[in-house]
């Protein structure tokens, strides 16, 4: 059995505005209806794969339990880092979980990753278990098709064989293109897709020999974590002392025991837009059109639309990427779509909200969205999935109006508690204590209209909470 260990904490903005700090591209749906997380934990199931082992933070827990649920596959541990120490500390806090079983197999799989061959996939993960079994290290390569200078490389010892573990004569980090296509002609490199499986004694020797402080403090972090609705919280204090270093720098590309595997699949690390054409486009005009969008007379493009109600429509297009949200859009040559982070900085250094707020917000009960704002008032639409429970609380600045228009919602408004169904409404005055909560088993969908001289969300006062939010 192989435990799969999945890393889904990062916060990528390469892929904006579809993916943003508040919702990374993770936890977004660039295939079919599936997200990138779901469609790995969909991978990672099944009859050779034991419960997951989830690393995440304390941003997206509650999307991850939410969205394994959905799925029927919320039966693993979810790791929460204090903060984020990239991969390295992430893996080791997962094996120092899993060390009571020590021949037991780890898969190491970031979350946002597209892979669509399962069958391959799984096929090559076959070959790289028979070799952790006999104690290697095994990364996974992808077979090159251009001088790619946004991956690592992994320098082959012997030439690359199919359904055969290969031992590394060593790593290289992301290259300049003169380097890259260098690389390319000689052969026997493959590029790094971030994957690793191994045993959990033999992770951990690694980190012993290679990485003995960082080993020190995750083990003291494990030590001082503690259960919370669910979640493991690791220790924050020792957690916080670790550099942020990659498994590769920290240990793989370190020890001597390491092989890699060809992944018989296709692979994509989605780190642009340029990457998600790549692999979408179809036609002999190479178009890639996702969402309400109409293409007339576009080539090498993609068109992609987000909300039912706003068509996008391209009107002789040629290399560009346009991609259409209710509250951003964004334009830009297909050569150019590496760039886009350093659009998100302009809009961070300008304080622009779009740069990491996401028009829906997420929370353990449910989520909301602004409809329409405006001075002194705000319309948003809230959805409660069942038992979903929000805080006892109260406001300083405003009231709310209440309109249920799908469910059953729970309301409490003062020492009054009552059930409101489809078309029924409540109002809380300013400064009344109040709560509301889903009783039923289909989401409660209600329309919320604040008045008053501030509406921020800050604007809360949290008597009880069941989900021990401060």
């Amino acid at each position: 059995m192989i435990y799969p260990v999945i890393l889904c904490g990062g916060s990528g903005t390469r892929l904006w505005p579809s993916s943003r700090r508040a919702f990374p591209k993770q936890f977004a749906a660039f295939a079919g209806k599936q997200s990138l997380f779901q469609s790995a934990l969909s991978r990672l199931s099944g009859p050779d794969f034991d419960a997951p082992v989830f690393v995440t933070n304390e941003d997206f827990r509650f999307l991850v339990e939410e969205q394994a649920d959905a799925l029927g596959l919320l039966d693993g541990r979810i790791i929460l880092e204090p903060a984020m120490r990239n991969t390295a500390p992430a893996v080791l806090a997962a094996a120092l979980i899993l060390k009571d079983q020590p021949e037991a197999l780890m898969l190491v799989a970031p979350s946002d990753h597209m892979i669509r061959d399962t069958e391959g996939f799984l096929a090559s993960v076959a070959v790289a278990a028979k070799a952790a079994q006999e104690g290697a290290l095994v990364t996974f390569g992808v077979a090159p098709d251009r001088p790619e200078t946004g991956f690592g490389y992994l320098k082959l010892a012997a030439p690359a064989a199919a359904g055969q573990a290969v031992p590394l004569s060593g790593f290289l980090e992301k290259p300049d293109r003169e380097t890259a296509a260098g690389l390319l002609e000689q052969g026997n490199v493959l590029w790094n897709a971030g994957m690793f499986l191994f045993r959990v004694c033999d992770i951990l020797e690694a980190y012993r020999q290679h990485a003995p402080h960082m080993l020190a403090l995750c083990d003291a972090a494990v030590a001082q974590g503690e259960e919370d609705l669910g979640f493991f919280r690791l220790g924050a204090r020792p957690y916080k002392e670790i550099g942020a270093v990659s498994i590769d720098d920290a240990v793989i590309g370190k020890a001597g025991n390491i092989v890699t595997v060809p992944l018989a699949s296709d692979w994509s690390d989605l780190g642009s837009w340029d990457s998600l054409h790549a692999i979408s486009a179809e036609g002999p005009d190479r178009l890639a059109e996702m969402g309400p969008v109409t293409a007339i007379g576009c080539e090498n493009s993609l068109l992609r639309s987000e909300e039912d109600n706003i068509q996008l429509v391209g009107l002789g297009l040629k290399n560009i990427v346009a991609v259409a949200m209710r509250d951003a859009v964004l334009v830009a040559g297909l050569d150019q779509a590496q760039d886009v982070k350093k659009a998100v900085e302009v809009l961070k250094a300008n304080r622009v909200p779009q740069a990491g707020e996401y028009p829906r917000f997420h929370r353990p009960w449910g989520w909301y969205e602004t409809l329409c704002l405006g001075e002194r008032f705000q319309v948003k639409r809230i959805m409660v999935k069942p038992g979903g429970i929000l805080s006892l609380q109260s406001h300083m600045h405003r009231s709310e109006h209440w309109i249920v228009v799908a469910g059953t919602a729970q309301v409490t408004v003062g020492e009054t508690v009552k059930l409101l169904t489809e078309n029924q409404s409540v109002y809380v005055p300013l400064g009344e204590v109040h709560r509301m909560e889903n009783t039923g088993k289909v989401p409660m969908y209600l329309i919320e209209v604040q008045t008053g001289a501030y509406l921020g969300e800050d604007d809360i006062v949290r008597y009880e909470d069941v989900y021990n939010r401060d």
